[in-house]
């Protein structure tokens, strides 16, 4: 069970569980805020995958020695902890994927085509992963649908009302993000999907940005598909999940071919396999995926409710520090958000801030973050972006503006 939010947290003591937070940047100490791009990866994970390879190092599922029988049930046992973190109904409902990216195109390329025809429409948001837009296109392009997309207001929220304006009978499925990864939007899932669901159309929600921050439940959602990357929750990369409701992924057809996801084969005709193990063709990243369970009971161990608080309470402290610098542009402003801040100056260029701020040691994101749409709507050609993890610190937040100022000083 998760430990209550008014835990004390002992930072110190967390920023030593990531041994990378002690290296050193062109001799400045390491101030990484780029975690809306990945996290970094505590020891008992680093540790997991090490010890998976020194000690079971086997394939899954179709051996009966000891390895082989060990590696699967570490294996099993992560789709037992990814059920219970999101709150899943069963185990089977869980299937391993490379990352959010392939578990959209998984679903594009399955229920997808099995499902959306010529007249039919998708709908997506304008502040949307290039992950969560390109399949649908590609989908939409070979099937002769229509792809529709939900306007934002310029504070970065979308226009609800646009939205239910864009639902009709011919909606087959609504796909959106949970958390923006450009601006750290918190979008109203629950009522994007019962509004969703009373046309008939299915959902599925990016969960990319929103996993590591938010206590998400699945059953209470109601949604149709989930997506999440182990890479942005302290995992390993190339290892991810594709949440979907059982009957759902059992008639969706195979995406790809190989072993595991058959039942029988012939050269006149092969039968597939049950969901999960249907979507899982060849050999996995098995060390990942176990890797991946220390990350979740990592997440676990200091509780949800917790770690977003504490993440809240840096944004809180960053976003005035920040908008106090001149010239400073906050891109994005909702209401609701995860710990993400988008800024821009008009007369320094991002990358060239970017740069700057690596030679003191300073890791943020610059650029359009895979959201160009957005960046076309908000008519700029991309932002500098600080995201913000339980390691981060108020003293790093500080370091960070300080040398946003001196770096300011020399462009101006």
């Amino acid at each position: 069970m998760e430990q209550a939010v008014n835990k004390t947290l002992d930072i110190e003591k967390i920023r030593k569980d990531f041994p990378i937070l002690q290296t050193e940047v062109h001799g400045n100490p390491l101030v990484y805020l780029d975690n809306a791009a990945t996290t970094q990866k505590p020891q008992v994970v680093l540790d997991a995958l090490n010890e998976y390879y020194s000690a079971t190092n086997a394939n899954i599922h179709r051996g009966i020695h000891y390895l082989a029988e060990k590696a699967t049930a570490q294996y099993e046992e992560t789709r037992k902890a990814v059920q219970s973190f999101l709150n899943a109904e069963r185990p089977e409902e869980i299937i391993f994927t490379r990352g959010t990216t392939e578990a959209i195109n998984l679903v594009a390329n399955t229920f997808g085509r099995q499902n959306v025809g010529a007249g039919d429409e998708v709908i997506i948001s304008t502040m949307e992963h290039h992950s969560n837009i390109v399949p649908w296109q590609m989908l939409c392009e070979e099937k002769g649908a229509t792809l529709k997309v939900i306007p934002i207001t310029d504070k970065g929220e979308i226009i609800f009302e646009e939205y239910e304006a864009l639902l009709s009978e011919k909606t087959k499925l609504v796909a959106v993000n949970y958390a923006s990864n450009t601006l750290g939007t918190i979008n109203p899932v629950k009522q994007i999907i019962e509004k969703a669901h009373a046309v008939g159309a299915k959902v599925l929600i990016d969960g990319a940005q929103a996993t590591s921050h938010l206590t998400v439940d699945v059953q209470a959602l109601d949604c149709d598909f989930y997506t999440l990357s182990a890479h942005k929750m302290y995992g390993p990369t190339g290892v991810g999940a594709l949440y979907g409701k059982y009957e759902l992924l059992d008639s969706m057809p195979p995406y790809q071919g190989g072993g595991e996801m058959i039942a029988e084969v012939s050269f006149e005709k092969t039968t597939y396999n049950v969901p999960p193990f249907k979507f899982e063709a060849g050999t996995p990243n098995i060390g990942g995926v176990v890797a991946f369970k220390a990350a979740i009971d990592y997440i676990q161990a200091i509780g949800r409710p917790t770690i977003a608080a504490y993440e809240q309470q840096l944004l809180d402290y960053a976003t005035p520090k920040f908008a106090e610098l001149e010239g400073l542009r906050l891109i994005g402003q909702a209401e609701n958000k995860v710990s993400v801040l988008s800024f821009v100056f008009d007369d320094v260029h991002h990358q060239d801030l970017g740069i700057m701020l690596d030679t003191r040691g300073i890791a943020i994101r610059t650029g359009h973050h895979c959201t160009q749409p957005l960046m076309d709507r908000l008519d700029i050609p991309g932002t500098n972006r600080a995201s913000f993890a339980i390691y981060n610190t108020e003293e790093e937040i500080d370091k960070t503006v300080e040398a946003i100022k001196g770096t300011l000083k020399m462009f101006r």
